[in-house]
């Protein structure tokens, strides 16, 4: 299973990483609503923080971000959310060799996302470390970044004055 493929799939949505029950039924190849079936019967192994049901604000905002492509795609359902460690508990749920081999893909792209994460806060503290010892060429930098931005807002803007 290629990471690229999953890690299109794994949105935020409060505050979460999460990965919708239909594309989750979709790689494990089964229906949506056998993958739902199977987590209402074991739902004491799926807490808050492991899976939830979308509400209807985020169903539409879903829909308006195209992640879904219309209500009707849904079938009236709320679609549930799966965190990492509710996937994990998705593969003793299903049961199958092919959930466990989709779960070891999937927790794969979370791992990858956390370790793009970290470098990426390593480098946003980094960069604001050399910010304060270094505010003067910070200053400078900016002004040259936004210098163009600027002289095209002058040459946009409608002139006052005397014609010459």
């Amino acid at each position: 299973m290629e990471l690229e493929v999953i890690q299109n799939k794994i949105f935020e949505i409060r505050g979460f990483k999460v990965m919708l029950d239909f594309d989750l039924a979709l790689l494990y190849n089964v229906e949506t609503r056998t993958l739902k079936q199977a987590v209402r019967r074991n739902s004491n192994r799926f807490p808050n923080d492991f899976m939830f049901t979308l509400s209807e604000t985020e169903i539409t905002q879903l829909v308006s971000q195209s992640v879904i492509p219309s209500r009707s795609n849904l079938g009236g359902a709320f679609p549930f959310a799966f965190t990492e460690q509710g996937i994990a508990m998705l593969s003793s749920v299903l049961n199958s060799e092919k959930a466990i081999e989709v779960n070891i893909s999937i927790i794969r792209a979370f791992v990858t996302f956390r370790q793009f994460s970290l470098t990426y806060n390593e480098l946003k503290d980094r960069i604001v470390e050399i910010e304060k010892q270094f505010p003067d060429i910070y200053k400078a930098l900016n002004y040259l970044v936004d210098k163009d931005t600027l002289a095209k807002n002058n040459e946009e803007r409608n002139k006052i004055g005397y014609k010459k």
